[in-house]
């Protein structure tokens, strides 16, 4: 993948760049793999908008990606790497030798051609998927499960890799991009590779027009909005808020902790923010 920066012609184009799309095979996904998506605007099924600066963006189809990768002992081919405009990662179709197809996260040095399988005798190459069990430590791995059979949660943006670090009865100690080590059980399955698309985090948007396409609305600061909207809104003159920074509920940010699930924190070796 390339970046190319767009001439400044003009005020909008003058810090935009853009991926060149160089490699990306094909212009459509295949219909039979895409559905129907909605848009919320970050309301729930009340009519109340829990998510706030959300709304309006550019219509878009869903990809059904297998994060399963339950296709065990089956050679697929890659046809086509394509975008996928609900994610940060390319994505690659691929063609299984009984005829049938699936989309999945295209992770880097994986072109057109090339040959996948998943399942327990598969070989240590980019794109296969194994449980932790059959993969050797320090191996970059994506797509991880957290509950067997479930599918791959952890790590599927784009440029994410994780690392294999130690194995210990039924569990693997794995390493995620943000540097936390977590335990992973054992028979969860991963996939070889870290994910594609490496430049993503280089784009500059540029614009905030770019940024409507996308559905997101502008975001104000507390410290602007009236002391009805938000706890540090209000004041004569502009003021810096005169409190701890916080949410429009008063909940403390930057640095309160408000993880509150009891029941995974022995699956946490180290955290992320731990020296």
């Amino acid at each position: 993948m390339g970046i190319k920066q767009l001439r400044p012609v003009n005020a909008s184009s003058r810090f935009q760049s853009r991926s060149t799309f160089e490699e990306l095979s094909a212009d459509r996904p295949l219909k039979a793999l895409t559905r129907g998506k909605s848009r919320t605007g970050g309301r729930n099924n009340l009519g109340q908008q829990p998510i706030w600066f959300r709304g309006g963006g550019h219509k878009r189809r869903y990809r059904v990606i297998d994060f399963r990768r339950d296709k065990h002992g089956i050679v697929g081919s890659v046809a086509s790497i394509e975008y996928d405009p609900n994610r940060s990662a390319r994505i690659a179709l691929v063609q299984y030798a009984d005829g049938e197809k699936r989309y999945i996260l295209c992770p880097q040095g994986l072109s057109v051609g090339d040959r996948i399988t998943a399942g327990v005798d598969a070989e240590i190459n980019v794109g296969n998927a194994l449980p932790l069990r059959q993969i050797p430590l320090g191996t970059i791995v994506h797509n991880i499960e957290l509950k067997l059979g479930r599918g791959g949660q952890l790590v599927r943006s784009a440029g994410a890799g994780a690392q294999l670090m130690a194995k210990e009865g039924s569990f693997a100690q794995v390493k995620l991009p943000s540097g936390e080590v977590r335990k992973v059980h054992i028979d969860c399955y991963a996939t070889i590779g870290q994910v594609g698309n490496l430049d993503h985090e280089n784009i500059s948007v540029g614009k905030a027009g770019r940024n409507r396409w996308r559905g997101r609305r502008p975001h104000n600061r507390g410290v602007t909005m009236n002391p009805v909207d938000h706890p540090m809104g209000g004041g004569e003159g502009k003021s810096s808020g005169g409190r701890h920074p916080c949410t429009p509920w008063g909940v403390p940010t930057k640095g309160f902790k408000t993880r509150n699930n009891k029941r995974t924190d022995g699956m946490i070796v180290r955290r992320r923010n731990q020296k």
